[in-house]
């Protein structure tokens, strides 16, 4: 193999074997072995398993964040859903290898992997706001986004750890979050409420959101109904 065709095997290598495992936890003789090339050989093309794993991070990086590109066309609420299912295809293809890049841990204490780590998230940030049509974003729409994406990232490691609530009901959750988290704001401030009846005009009922409202609504009679009692005590207090 040419130098940058091996390079590449072996950053493959090593991504598939993080995919699996901690990084922590991968020896540079199981990438070897893997690649099926000898010690000396890896070292020759990376200085150390190091150098080696932030190059396997720069490529699922770069790969992740591809995961937030979704063309603006079509409802919102649908283009989310597409994406967060793009995001937790790529949890549940690279899950302990996520975990750990996440977490933390020797093997990612780099500050050229955190970096890295910023970038993926700036990039779901600049994505939504795209998505969103506002490239100058307020201060409390700039508080929704991140809070979404930090949000997403939480919930995809409290996933990995045993799976118990089934994927395909938390990327609509995720979804209806972000659709939570803008209508607490837009109950604060009249931009955020404009903004939120923009998004809203353009959704179908049958959409995510629609689903959300649809939820909702079907709340509303037993909240109307436990809301007198729950007010007691505090009519007691006055």
């Amino acid at each position: 193999m040419g130098v940058e065709e091996r390079r590449q095997q072996l950053i493959g290598v090593a991504l598939e074997l993080f995919s699996h495992r901690s990084p922590d936890d991968v020896s540079i003789d199981e990438i070897a072995a893997a690649a099926g090339i000898s010690r000396p050989l890896v070292y020759h093309y990376f200085p150390g398993k190091q150098s080696l794993y932030e190059a396997a991070l720069r490529r699922a990086a770069d790969e992740l964040a591809a995961r937030f590109m979704e063309p603006r066309e079509g409802p919102l609420g649908a283009r989310l859903l597409r994406v967060m299912g793009r995001f937790f295809d790529f949890v549940d293809e690279h899950g302990p290898g996520f975990s750990a890049l996440m977490r933390g841990g020797p093997a990612v204490g780099s500050s050229t992997a955190n970096a890295m780590i910023d970038e993926v998230r700036q990039a779901a940030h600049d994505q939504i706001l795209q998505h969103l049509g506002i490239a100058d974003p307020s201060p409390r729409l700039e508080l929704v986004v991140r809070s979404w994406v930090s949000l997403a990232e939480s919930t995809a490691l409290i996933w990995l750890d045993g799976r118990r609530v089934p994927r395909a009901e938390l990327e609509l959750q995720l979804v209806h979050d972000f659709a939570a988290l803008a209508a607490v704001s837009a109950a604060h401030d009249e931009e955020m409420a404009a903004l939120l009846v923009r998004i809203l005009a353009d959704e179908p009922m049958d959409g995510p959101f629609g689903d959300l409202m649809g939820r909702l609504a079907a709340l509303l009679p037993a909240i109307t109904r436990t809301a007198p009692a729950a007010h007691v005590p505090a009519q007691r207090l006055r």
